[in-house]
């Protein structure tokens, strides 16, 4: 009998991408992670390939790793990158702040969510505000001065009465601010070029796209 894999979909993801997209929440920190014990490419012989990238072939993986690690089916990210090109600034720097400034990655950035998936979970399910009300759209774009908050009938969940002592040590980015007590979050200002540097790589996605 074929010994079942106890790896999940998504993290047969990362091991296609060769590196941790924290898909899993805080699985992804431990020794269970599948790049840790995993680390090749799935399938029966993904021991023995070391597959060597053409220049489409990089500027693929780099749309696939983004598509994946935001949980974004390609329609949408192909309007994402028309959205980017669109703008008058420059349009990597676009690409990113788009996906940056999704409802479910701030979220996911505040630290109230251990993964953007569990975010969109949350969104879905009515636990998150935004300015007061109770929004269930991930991808809704965040403004700047946008309030993200936790719902006043969420508070007394199991998953967020554990958030206090996380949030603590959580990584904050510089575009975020975060109420500890009132478990809200402020969006300061979009992120910047910094804040962004180790996301994505913009550059060989738009090149990809300009193929066609």
């Amino acid at each position: 009998m074929a010994k079942t894999s106890t790896l999940s979909p998504s993290c047969k993801l990362c091991r296609r991408e060769g590196e941790k997209l924290f898909l899993k929440g805080e699985r992804c920190y431990t020794a269970k992670c599948a790049i840790v014990r995993r680390k090749f490419i799935p399938g029966q012989h993904g021991v023995a390939r070391q597959p060597r990238l053409t220049e489409y072939g990089t500027q693929l993986r780099a749309k696939q790793k983004a598509k994946r690690t935001y949980g974004i089916m390609e329609r949408q990210f192909l309007t994402y990158y028309k959205k980017a090109v669109a703008k008058p600034e420059d349009s990597e720097q676009a690409l990113k702040r788009l996906l940056e400034m999704r409802l479910d990655n701030v979220v996911y950035r505040l630290g109230f969510a251990v993964s953007r998936a569990l975010a969109r979970q949350m969104i879905g399910h009515g636990h998150i505000t935004v300015n007061g009300k109770k929004l269930d759209i991930a991808s809704y774009q965040a403004k700047i001065g946008d309030i993200v908050g936790i719902s006043s009938f969420s508070k007394d969940l199991a998953l967020v009465k554990n958030l206090d002592e996380k949030l603590k040590t959580h990584q904050l980015p510089s575009w975020l601010l975060v109420d500890l007590e009132k478990k809200e979050g402020k969006v300061l200002s979009a992120p910047s070029a910094d804040d962004m540097r180790d996301t994505i790589d913009s550059k060989q996605i738009i090149e990809f796209y300009s193929r066609f």
